[in-house]
């Protein structure tokens, strides 16, 4: 076989890799983004106070970003890539219908629960990026990160979606039976998920070969240009509001029905997944140049969603936030790729994603916080924060660039 078809063969094994744990993706958001919608509400039926429900979704998303960074040095040490993949997709799957056969007024094991399905994708999120960082390197690492949060968010489409027509078919009977069943009903995908990802692991059991890499860039020591993207990114994460704080605030301004609420969350996933396809296509041509332009783009956000009081203008801020998760879920990733040599890479992810989940909690609760006090300065934080992460970006790029010419 000659070289141009043995390495036309390696990138559609490649492509063909991605694509698998994009349908992993899929129906693993279907089964988690879909459960997070209803939340609230089934903890609610099940007897826990407003108190206990802030505090267990919150430190369930604390945990789920804080382990990974202990995920990544694990998993980069140990080289067990497959290994750490499948326990946490094995707890992040399990919980969520495990959720239906709690008791009436059992409150503290579903918070138990949701903090496990948390801590499930803290533990597989490192390797599993790693795993396909090594196959983008065939096909581009924009590419390949935007091919999987497509599918990664059209799953998160899907699965709120479903929710809301069995809460709507269902209506009129016993609520708390009805949010049961719609949690024993996502563990179909949560089943798939495991079913593909089993396959994904007998087709492609040694991924990593995928990643030609020389042995001289497997150095333990971060980049200083790794630094400086920590730095741009934990800016844009402190500015960019959790999607509660946008329906809270629709909500109170009486813009929709409160049973359409999920319907926005979908529309928000479903700009996500185009976004991710269009970043991730224009940073295999403009490199990490691009994450000036996407934050660019969802950096005014907030002015439309809390400044305008107006559906339309909800709907347009809505839409830019949905751009803004695209690029943060695709072209983020594809840059800690580039940046991050292969031999660190998992730990790379971990403490990328560690410093980031924290920036996006602690400016989540700050917004809060903000906009009781006035909307405004919630909306002026936002803005500011995120601006000043586009300079940030920019040095980011400057300093790679002269340390891959010294390399």
């Amino acid at each position: 076989m000659t070289d141009e078809k043995q390495m036309n063969k390696t990138v559609k094994s490649a492509l063909a890799f991605i694509l698998l744990m994009g349908i992993v993706s899929m129906f693993s958001d279907m089964t988690h983004e879909g459960a997070k919608s209803i939340y609230g509400v089934y903890l609610s039926l099940a007897g826990a106070s407003a108190a206990t429900i802030g505090f267990a979704t919150g430190f369930g998303e604390f945990v789920g970003y804080a382990f990974r960074l202990v995920a990544g040095f694990i998993t980069d040490r140990m080289k067990n890539y497959w290994t750490m993949t499948i326990i946490g997709y094995v707890f992040n799957m399990a919980a969520i219908p495990a959720l239906a056969l709690i008791p009436e007024h059992g409150w503290i094991y579903a918070c138990a629960l949701i903090i496990i399905e948390r801590m499930g994708k803290a533990i597989r999120y490192p390797a599993k990026n790693t795993l396909v960082s090594f196959a983008a390197t065939q096909v581009g690492q924009g590419k390949g990160f935007a091919i999987q949060e497509f599918l990664d968010q059209f799953g998160a489409f899907l699965g709120p979606l479903i929710l809301f027509i069995i809460l709507y078919l269902k209506k009129g009977e016993n609520t708390f039976s009805t949010y049961a069943v719609c949690f024993a009903i996502l563990g179909i995908p949560a089943l798939l998920t495991m079913a593909t990802l089993l396959f994904a692991r007998k087709k492609y059991p040694s991924p990593e070969s995928f990643d030609i890499s020389s042995a001289e860039q497997s150095s333990k020591k971060l980049r200083m240009s790794f630094i400086l993207y920590m730095a741009a990114a934990s800016m844009l994460a402190l500015g960019f509001a959790d999607f509660p704080l946008i329906t809270m605030h629709v909500f109170r301004q009486h813009l929709v029905p409160s049973d359409v609420l999920p319907l926005l969350y979908s529309g928000a996933m479903l700009a996500d997944a185009l976004a991710a396809l269009f970043f991730g296509w224009l940073y295999d041509r403009l490199g990490m140049r691009v994450l000036m332009i996407s934050t660019a783009i969802s950096a005014l956000f907030a002015v439309f969603v809390f400044n305008f009081n107006t559906l339309y203008a909800a709907i347009i801020g809505i839409a830019m936030w949905g751009i803004g998760m695209g690029a943060q879920e695709s072209i983020l990733k594809s840059a800690v790729s580039t940046i991050v040599r292969k031999g660190n890479r998992a730990t790379g992810f971990g403490v990328f994603e560690t410093a980031f989940g924290i920036c996006w909690f602690l400016g989540s609760w700050l917004m809060g916080a903000l906009y009781d006090v006035d909307p405004m300065w919630l909306v002026v934080f936002s803005v500011t924060t995120q601006v000043i992460a586009i300079p940030l970006f920019y040095i980011t790029w400057r300093h790679f660039n002269q340390e891959t010419a010294a390399d």
